[in-house]
């Protein structure tokens, strides 16, 4: 995307400003791309998003950046607090260093990359959004994933995709246990090609030979009593 930058300073200016200004844009002037100077570690940047944008951030933030995110792109260059990205819609959220908890959780679309690790709940309750971890994912990610892909080039934690439904899980690394319901499957033909294609939107070099993959034995759809003590 091409045209005039826009900086704010968050050491002048305060993050309800930022984000009136970003849900208030002008449509007679070019206010596409935005940076955003000395975040250091607020909470809430750039939240609500609905039009497609490009956002940078220069720093650290704090909880919830770019949550419930719909069409922009938004690139943090630090780390992220609890639930970046949380409940986005669409558009693309990067974190370029690590990601604390509940990343990406209960996000319904678009793409989510964490270039370092993520804590703990990566993914959880994800309804639909692809996530793409450089490094390795904290304990119980993908708890309840309902539909998308999380995508692990290092190792996860335990109870990885715990009372999983239908998403996704491709891991590069060890794997430290599997929740409930959750089974190591084949790396088909179509499977894989969903995976390279992923890394590759993601800009992620990573070799999709190595990947295993994890989803639902779909045992806990429906109460089984030989199966009560996996609830």
């Amino acid at each position: 995307m091409t045209g005039p930058v826009i900086e704010i300073d968050l050491s002048t200016s305060s993050v309800r400003d930022l984000n009136q200004r970003l849900h208030r844009l002008d449509p007679g002037a070019d206010e596409r791309r935005w940076r955003v100077l000395n975040p250091n570690g607020a909470h809430a940047i750039a939240v609500g998003l609905t039009a497609p944008i490009d956002i940078e951030i220069i720093g650290h933030v704090g909880y919830y950046c770019a949550g419930m995110n719909a069409a922009a792109t938004v690139a943090i260059a630090g780390h992220a607090g609890t639930g970046v990205a949380e409940n986005i819609m669409s558009g693309c959220v990067r974190v370029r260093g690590n990601a604390a908890q509940s990343a990406a959780a209960s996000g319904r679309g678009g793409l989510v990359v964490i270039d370092g690790d993520a804590s703990a709940r990566c993914g959880i309750s994800m309804k639909g959004v692809d996530i793409v971890v450089g490094g390795s994912v904290g304990h119980m990610s993908a708890f309840m994933g309902q539909a998308g892909t999380l995508v692990v080039c290092g190792d996860a934690g335990p109870d990885l995709g715990d009372s999983i439904y239908e998403a996704e899980i491709f891991v590069a690394g060890e794997v430290a246990s599997l929740g409930s319901d959750c089974v190591e499957k084949a790396l088909d033909e179509a499977a894989a090609a969903h995976l390279a294609g992923l890394l590759e939107r993601a800009g992620v070099a990573a070799d999709s030979a190595r990947f295993r993959r994890y989803g639902s034995a779909r045992r806990l759809y429906n109460f089984r009593v030989d199966h009560a003590a996996e609830y």
